[in-house]
């Protein structure tokens, strides 16, 4: 199978905060394997502007580092890598001040797209949004990308909002989540609304439950700064995972439109039902072996902040009355997975002799690693003596279906840049999906810090805190074991 790449209009990218780690690590290694597609455009401009004192040459030999140590598949070709090379230039800028926006702005073309990356702290996005006004760098048809955190709360979210809203409409911003750009993350539409065989099972008549876990096998690192001021529940659940529950919950968009998209994730988020504190479970990771404790990571031994999450969730709509969906993330867990596991109702009946009732079918839709589906089935077991059945599955890996594409897939940046450049929000979240989020994400945060109750211990290395065990045994339910 042969994979279409369909290039983007002619464009002026322009990255700030270009000597960052997000730029080096993700940005500008996607848009080298972008180049390398042919996806882009021979007349492309691809600007960096940071406070360090770079001129072009310097940008380019940090780039090219950056390529040989990020881009993959084996290392860059030369040739490519010089011809990618010779599209960057290099600009010293200060965000808050004047050297460099005159110089940024005699760099840019008339006639082309323009877009600019935001690959700073959200205390900078006021001032440059201000600095492309006033010296008109961005006209109305400029694009702007915004990184997360969007705010830590819903005042500060609101009034980030506000500040971009002050010099670019809605349609210009891109507020970037890595996570719907991810192959699987796109496929759970296309498992829902391109198959008949699944939507009119899709609700609470024939599903039972909805697990959805994303676990990390890494500690907080060099992030504890930041991290300890934000905590499982506002580095992954606001955003990566309200967004996978939402591609699950959602209803059909009457089109796969940016706007018709986000209205009905937006639906889901608006019909989430508070989480009492029952139904919740913090964690933080204890030292295990030569594996530091998250006190000692974080450098702050009174914290009371989550490296843990599980919580059961219901959303107060016509299709999923009483099915709960749990969410579970954490650090420091027995294997880097996140997966997504529907699991169906069992048959009402059954006609077998073998008393027991057979094992539910479940969809299993892998995000990473190993990215596929797994449909399980109850089959008879092979050989005489009886109707025995056993459970078996329909397994579907990417790289197994369809070949080389399904393992050298495009990274999420790639995916999402080039949405930027083609003017595509679908896969952006919108300024009231983020409000919406926060408004019930900030109910949760606040019982906490009201309680002042201490996070569970749990071992680094196992599958999280054992009353994270006990949130769905209760229910008479289990957790998909945690595995790579």
């Amino acid at each position: 199978m042969v994979s279409r790449v369909i290039p983007v209009d002619d464009f002026d990218l322009v990255i700030f905060g270009a000597t960052g780690d997000l730029a080096r690590r993700k940005i500008l290694p996607g848009l080298y394997r972008r180049f390398v597609a042919g996806q882009m455009p021979e007349t492309a401009q691809i600007i960096g502007a940071a406070r360090s004192e770079l001129d072009d040459d310097g940008f380019r030999a940090e780039t090219a580092r950056a390529i040989e140590e990020f881009a993959g598949n084996g290392g860059p070709d030369s040739a490519r890598l010089e011809a990618f090379l010779d599209r960057l230039s290099y600009v010293p800028i200060d965000a808050k001040g004047t050297a460099g926006w005159d110089d940024l702005k005699a760099r840019l073309r008339e006639g082309v797209v323009r877009a600019f990356y935001f690959s700073v702290a959200p205390s900078l996005f006021g001032d440059l949004a201000e600095h492309l006004a006033a010296y008109e760098i961005a006209g109305p048809d400029s694009r702007v990308v915004v990184e997360k955190p969007f705010g830590r709360d819903l005042e500060t979210a609101r009034a980030l909002n506000a500040t971009l809203a002050r010099h670019f409409a809605e349609s210009q911003i891109y507020r970037i989540d890595h996570y719907l750009g991810k192959e699987t993350v796109q496929n759970l539409m296309a498992v829902r609304f391109a198959n008949i065989l699944f939507e009119p099972l899709w609700n609470a008549q024939y599903v039972d439950h909805v697990q959805i876990t994303v676990a990390e096998t890494v500690g907080i690192g060099g992030r504890g700064g930041y991290y300890d001021q934000s905590g499982a529940m506002r580095d992954m659940v606001q955003n990566h995972m309200m967004q996978l529950l939402c591609l699950i919950a959602m209803e059909p968009p009457y089109h796969f439109d940016p706007d018709a998209v986000r209205d009905e994730k937006l639906k889901v988020m608006r019909a989430l039902e508070p989480v009492g504190a029952d139904d919740i479970v913090r964690g933080q990771y204890q030292a295990e072996g030569e594996t530091q404790s998250y006190l000692e990571d974080a450098g702050n031994p009174e914290s009371r902040t989550e490296s843990f999450v599980a919580m059961k969730v219901h959303i107060a709509n016509w299709r999923w009355p009483g099915t709960p969906f749990y969410l579970r993330t954490g650090k420091r867990l027995r294997a880097r997975t996140s997966e997504i596991v529907v699991t169906f109702r069992a048959p009402p009946h059954s006609i077998f002799d073998d008393g027991e009732a057979p094992t539910p079918n479940q969809l299993v839709i892998r995000l990473q690693p190993n990215e596929g589906m797994v449909m399980t089935v109850m089959i008879k077991e092979p050989g005489p003596g009886g109707m025995r059945l056993v459970q078996v599955p329909l397994d579907m890996s990417f790289a197994d279906a369809l070949g080389p594409e399904g393992t050298d897939m495009p990274d999420a940046y790639e995916r999402l840049i080039m949405d930027v450049i083609r003017g595509n929000q679908t896969l952006f979240m919108r300024g009231d999906e983020v409000e919406a989020a926060w408004a019930w994400t900030d109910q949760i945060i606040t019982t906490w810090e009201e309680g002042r109750s201490a996070p569970e211990p749990y071992d680094a290395g196992s599958s999280g805190p054992e009353e994270a065990l006990r949130l769905m045994h209760r229910d008479n339910r289990r957790w998909r074991e945690i595995r790579a």
